[in-house]
């Protein structure tokens, strides 16, 4: 099955510990996640708990990113190429787009009211298929990119489970977080990818040695400048 599979059970069972429900078998799941050439994230009730401020702004996780980093750092290390990485997003958000300029993602689609047409934009854009993306994601309005995509992880909120229960009963979740909402799940859905690609301990040990071939990436990453489209 690949090298993810000498680890599996274990990995599994860590992140059930952590409260993660594996709706897919995770062999599937490692072998969607394998196929994975992009990333798309939801922004409010993924990267925070989707309450704003007084300027309408939610803000980030610097585990979340470091986490995000690590994962773009996994997937180039296993195919020798950047992930395309966006947030696709209902509202306006200064604080998406400076998170997004600093960590130098590819796409940042805002206002956006038909989630469906932002995604093949980017996938024309950037020449993948929706099944070869994984997307991180809470909320009803997330629901028509998650049927399509490869690799769907729904982020944990207790007060929704009939949300829960029904991207469940029509196949289009394949795991949903221990952590809930505002609690680093990106961090969790980050770790499990690499994880399940068998990237984990690589990717981890030359970032922190900041080894030639992290600088390499980073170089690569950092080259990247962020696109942003707003919804009319």
């Amino acid at each position: 099955m690949g090298a993810y599979s000498e680890s599996l059970t274990d990995l599994a069972e860590a992140f059930a510990a952590l409260g993660g429900v594996f709706v897919s078998p995770p062999e599937r799941l490692a072998e969607q996640a394998a196929a994975c050439r992009g990333l798309v994230f939801d922004w409010d009730g993924v990267f925070n708990t989707g309450v704003k401020d007084s300027s309408g702004e939610s803000p980030f996780s610097e585990a979340d990113s470091m986490g995000l980093n690590l994962l773009r750092f996994g997937m180039w290390r296993a195919h020798g190429r950047l992930p395309v990485t966006a947030v696709i997003t209902g509202e306006e958000n200064a604080a998406v787009r400076r998170f997004a300029m600093r960590e130098h993602l590819d796409v940042v689609c805002t206002g956006v009211k038909n989630k469906v047409a932002a995604l093949d934009r980017l996938c024309a854009a950037h020449g993948v298929e929706p099944r070869q993306l994984a997307f991180v994601f809470d909320d009803a309005n997330d629901l028509g990119v998650a049927a399509r995509c490869g690799v769907r992880v729904l982020v944990r909120r207790d007060a929704s489970p009939l949300l829960r229960e029904h991207a469940v009963r029509e196949g289009i979740v394949d795991y949903v977080t221990g952590a809930p909402s505002g609690a680093n799940a990106v961090r969790e859905a980050a770790e499990l990818m690499l994880g399940l690609i068998g990237r984990f301990d690589d990717a981890v040990a030359l970032r922190a040695a900041w080894d030639p071939a992290y600088v390499r990436y980073y170089e690569a990453r950092q080259a990247i400048e962020t696109r942003f489209e707003t919804a009319t």
